[in-house]
């Protein structure tokens, strides 16, 4: 399953080399390396980071004055974000139970932005020799069934056929993330554990009003008040923590810290504060692909598939006419290619059956 992004589950997180880990119960999206297309199957070892957890989608209060943390304004937003903290959505596993793989279809849930390029990269890493230890390990462990040994077989194996089935209604489309060096680890903004507000330490590009002072406290004023800048991080009694970005995403959304935290410090009239704040905004997050980009990197993975002997079968749903285009040539055939109606979505399905059947008795 997958939307603007594929919730690969704690499981795979473990095998695979992730970086960023923003430690969020059952969110565990991976940005894929441009850099990872050019080999079929993604790397057991080279780094990939986790998304961020964060944020990103909803506005914030632009005033030039303080809005509270705990405010309908600061608070995060999740209802919009594409790696949902559920289950329901995640990669199910190897398994040859039908009642259990019918039961994860009818739980899926649709939502986000779509990247048919993630889907199928992770569809065809699902499938490759190189994931055997893999599930050797997952047997072991009991997390896929014994009676599946040896698998992913080896493509040239003359008793095995493997198969790609690649559903859209939709075709791809960007999407913004949160920058490397903004997902995890220690960030320049501290709370204070007695009343809960924050204060950020900026080492230049300070204002003439912060004199000597390093740390700007928001509740205090803006960028032009003197008392809102301080020697030492604010403490309301009971100490002071340095947040990690993790947490501060888990706790404000992105618009607010690049407003309150960047642009309200050190902008000294209005147009200061915008430019800060957009470039705060420029910094925290970027597109992770372009259309044209996502589009080649699906061929690529379609066109390593194909040529490993995997049989690839496209199906889009009511998808508008670049993604049917997007699908059609991924597809071994234009026989493998089905376009589909909400009505006739089962007829379609079904004679998908009826050709894998029809290949295994002439085998």
């Amino acid at each position: 399953p997958y939307n603007a992004q594929v919730n690969i589950g704690p499981d795979l997180v473990s095998k695979f080399n992730i970086t960023d880990h923003n430690n969020v119960a059952n969110v565990n999206c991976v940005e894929i390396p441009a850099t990872a297309y050019a080999t079929g199957p993604l790397s057991l070892t080279a780094p990939m980071p986790m998304m961020a957890y964060a944020d990103i989608a909803h506005t914030t209060s632009r005033v030039d004055s303080y809005v509270s943390e705990t405010g309908s304004s600061a608070v995060p937003n999740y209802s919009n974000t594409y790696c949902k903290p559920t289950t329901v959505n995640m990669i199910r596993l190897p398994n040859n139970d039908a009642a259990t793989l019918k039961s994860q279809i009818d739980a899926l849930q649709a939502g986000g932005n779509t990247s048919i390029t993630l889907g199928m990269k992770w569809g065809l890493t699902m499938i490759d020799p190189a994931m055997r230890p893999v599930y050797a390990d997952f047997a072991d462990a009991g997390k896929i069934p014994s009676t599946m040994p040896g698998r992913p077989f080896e493509y040239a194996d003359p008793d095995t056929t493997k198969i790609i089935v690649l559903m859209t209604d939709g075709e791809h489309v960007s999407h913004n993330r949160i920058n490397d060096g903004y997902k995890t680890g220690p960030s320049p903004i501290y709370r204070s554990t007695g009343d809960g507000r924050y204060s950020v330490h900026h080492t230049t590009g300070r204002p003439a009003a912060a004199g000597t002072n390093e740390y700007y406290v928001p509740h205090l004023g803006s960028a032009t008040t003197a008392a809102a800048w301080r020697a030492t991080p604010w403490n309301s009694g009971g100490g002071v923590a340095q947040q990690n970005w993790e947490t501060i995403w888990a706790n404000l959304r992105m618009p607010y810290v690049a407003w309150q935290f960047y642009g309200r410090a050190l902008g000294t009239n209005s147009a200061g504060r915008d430019a800060k704040y957009n470039a705060m905004v420029t910094a925290f997050q970027s597109t992770f692909a372009e259309v044209d980009a996502m589009d080649a990197q699906l061929q690529t993975s379609c066109d390593q598939a194909k040529a490993q002997g995997v049989t690839v079968y496209g199906v889009t749903v009511e998808a508008p006419e670049h993604g049917q285009q997007v699908i059609s040539a991924c597809s071994t055939s234009t026989s493998h290619y089905f376009e589909a109606t909400a009505a006739n979505i089962d007829e379609k399905f079904a004679s998908i059956a009826a050709n894998i059947t029809q290949l295994r008795l002439t085998q």
